[in-house]
């Protein structure tokens, strides 16, 4: 990798904008998406999504494969299951809610992690995740529901889908120690991709013609190549080089960048109860993130 190659002070000056760079390339994907939707159906979109991640990721990260032995192929396929899960859920929740509320709908992913981890490693959350959840449940109240008190299909299946990024979370600690990150995500990709293949032989028609018209390539090229291999090796050298707490902050922006873009380029309108919703649910993720440790930090060092 690059990063081997550069001084660690150089790789600290970069990594807090690599994570920005990952925010941003994530936050501006759901309205990407949301356009793709209109003509590439899900599994298949995911399918060549993953693929080309896989891909791209596997010849970048070359010299990694000397590491290589069979057991990242199970812990590739498992972790690769809640993903396809997170990633296809969230994209049909998708199509049917705005790709702002979208955006942060799925960033509860976030708060549920500490509770997965309750019920599967037995540590307890703490006051922080509790008041984190709290939180978030307003959010999510804020954000979902309509006049009359009803939740649209699309929301509920992007709350699913943070349910799902949760479980990948909570498996991906589980499989990855003693393995390296990037060989492992690289089968992680590949087996997504290979269920999102499964899911489109049996349940879609291949949009061949659609990807004949140059306003789906460019798209796609984004997806592929920025969301899926960039940003995240972005997110793993950014986090190597900064302390967990910034860039939990800076990773958490990612929402706040969805709803922007998609309020700038997709249209999307934000009532004013939205974006008390939005608000409570980005401090919510701060909050079970960082246990709001960069405000004693501060202090600290005006005391010292």
């Amino acid at each position: 990798m690059g990063s081997e190659a550069m001084s660690p002070h150089v790789m600290k000056k970069l990594a807090k904008p690599m994570l920005f760079a990952a925010a941003i390339i994530w936050g501006t994907s759901f309205f990407v998406m949301k356009n793709a939707l209109d003509v590439i159906p899900v599994f298949y979109l995911l399918a060549i999504r993953f693929t080309a991640g896989a891909v791209l990721l596997a010849a970048v990260c070359w010299k990694k494969w000397a590491g290589f032995t069979w057991d990242y192929l199970w812990r590739g396929a498992v972790i690769g299951a809640f993903l396809f899960l997170a990633y296809s859920v969230q994209t049909f929740g998708l199509d049917r809610t705005t790709p702002s509320k979208n955006a942060f709908l799925t960033a509860v992913y976030c708060v549920i992690v500490p509770f997965l981890y309750w019920a599967a490693a037995r540590r307890r959350p703490d006051r922080y995740n509790i008041l984190a959840a709290l939180l978030c449940v307003t959010g999510v109240g804020l954000v979902s529901l309509d006049g009359d008190l009803s939740v649209n299909a699309g929301d509920v299946l992007t709350l699913i889908c943070a349910f799902f990024y949760a479980a990948h979370i909570v498996a991906v600690a589980k499989v990855s120690p003693e393995k390296d990150i990037y060989l492992l995500t690289v089968f992680q990709f590949a087996f997504a991709a290979l269920y999102a293949w499964a899911g489109g032989a049996l349940f879609e028609n291949f949009p061949a013609q659609a990807f004949l018209a140059p306003a789906v390539c460019l798209p796609m090229a984004y997806l592929c190549v920025m969301a899926t291999t960039v940003a995240l090796l972005f997110q793993n050298v950014g986090q190597v080089w900064s302390d967990p707490a910034s860039a939990s902050v800076i990773l958490s922006l990612e929402s706040v960048f969805g709803v922007i873009s998609s309020v700038l380029f997709y249209g999307d309108l934000v009532t004013l109860p939205m974006a008390v919703g939005f608000a409570c649910i980005f401090v919510a993720v701060v909050c079970s993130e960082t246990k709001f440790s960069f405000l004693t930090a501060g202090r600290q060092k005006e005391r010292r």
